[in-house]
């Protein structure tokens, strides 16, 4: 099957956090977009206007390494390391819900619709669970020694699979959160983890720079590995329509996929497409235009337009 590279190009720049900026959120339905920084600052941007400045959401004391957006209610819920999950009211911009976690960092946040719970990926090693309705505190699952690192959910399936800082990945029962399977390839932390849009596949990065594919409908063996980029991988996110996969790394390159073949499409570094100069930390694919958003050390946001390229 031939493969059509997309193009994408560069059309904004999206500053005025002054440090790292180490979370997004944002998804298909709104041209929104959420960072969180090192400084504490959360920021509301549109993604389709580059140009306007952002709206700060809120200072908070410590660095924010989670978001998660709740559309439908209006909420945004972040991460506060050392101080817990924080939601905030989009209409009003005021504080609806606060919730005090052990006192570690929190990597990351994901939650689940059909069950009204949010899962909190925390630094001591710790699965916590929080009740949708008022994220009050239902649940803390101590799962490894080392940092939980990522999360990733799978409703479909009922599942939601951990990564972590002691080399393993945990498939987990939403319900029970039994572990269902422990996945052992990789050599260092599991810092990002992806479920194909159907479900059919898992797909694992970190610091040892490998991508590897597992096959979630036959139990998780392992269906493919590449080394993906020179450092680490920090994050991986399929767009919308599930044509692409886009990884960032450390090496302050991002990369476009081909899902069902792993075959590499683009490279989005400084010298081929004016990318970022330092370790690129999170993506987000907002709104219906197949955009592609970055955050970066560099305290910046970039904003790409990917289109299918018939070269």
């Amino acid at each position: 099957m031939m493969l059509h590279r997309p193009t994408a190009t560069r059309v904004g720049t999206l500053a005025g956090h002054r440090d790292a900026v180490y979370a997004l959120a944002g998804g298909p339905g709104s041209d929104q977009v959420f960072s969180g920084s090192a400084d504490g600052m959360v920021v509301g941007w549109n993604s389709a206007d580059p140009e306007a400045d952002g709206e700060l959401l809120a200072q908070v004391e410590n660095s924010v390494y989670a978001l998660r957006e709740l559309p439908a209610r209006g909420l945004l819920l972040l991460g506060h390391n050392f101080q817990g999950v924080q939601v905030l009211d989009l209409q009003t911009k005021t504080l609806a819900f606060a919730t005090a976690l052990p006192p570690v960092a929190i990597f990351d946040l994901v939650y689940a619709e059909s069950r009204q719970r949010l899962y909190c990926a925390l630094g001591d090693g710790t699965l916590a669970v929080l009740r949708g309705s008022d994220f009050q505190l239902e649940h803390l699952l101590r799962l490894s020694q080392k940092s939980l690192r990522c999360l990733a959910l799978h409703e479909g399936r009922a599942e939601l699979a951990v990564g972590s800082s002691d080399w393993q990945t945990y498939v987990l029962d939403l319900d029970s959160l039994a572990v269902k399977s422990t996945l052992t390839e990789a050599t260092n932390s599991v810092f990002t983890l992806a479920y194909s849009p159907a479900g059919d596949y898992l797909l694992a990065a970190g610091r040892d720079a490998h991508l590897r594919r597992y096959h979630a409908t036959a139990g998780y063996p392992l269906a493919d590995a590449v080394v993906a980029h020179m450092y680490a991988i920090n994050h991986l996110a399929f767009s919308a329509d599930g044509r692409y996969l886009a990884s960032c790394s450390l090496d302050k390159s991002i990369k476009l996929w081909d899902p069902a073949s792993l075959a590499l499409l683009r490279v989005l570094d400084r010298a081929r497409a004016a990318g970022h100069g330092t370790s690129v930390n999170k993506l987000v694919w907002p709104g219906a235009q197949q955009r592609l958003v970055s955050c970066s050390d560099d305290r910046s946001l970039a904003v790409w337009q990917v289109a299918v390229s018939s070269e």
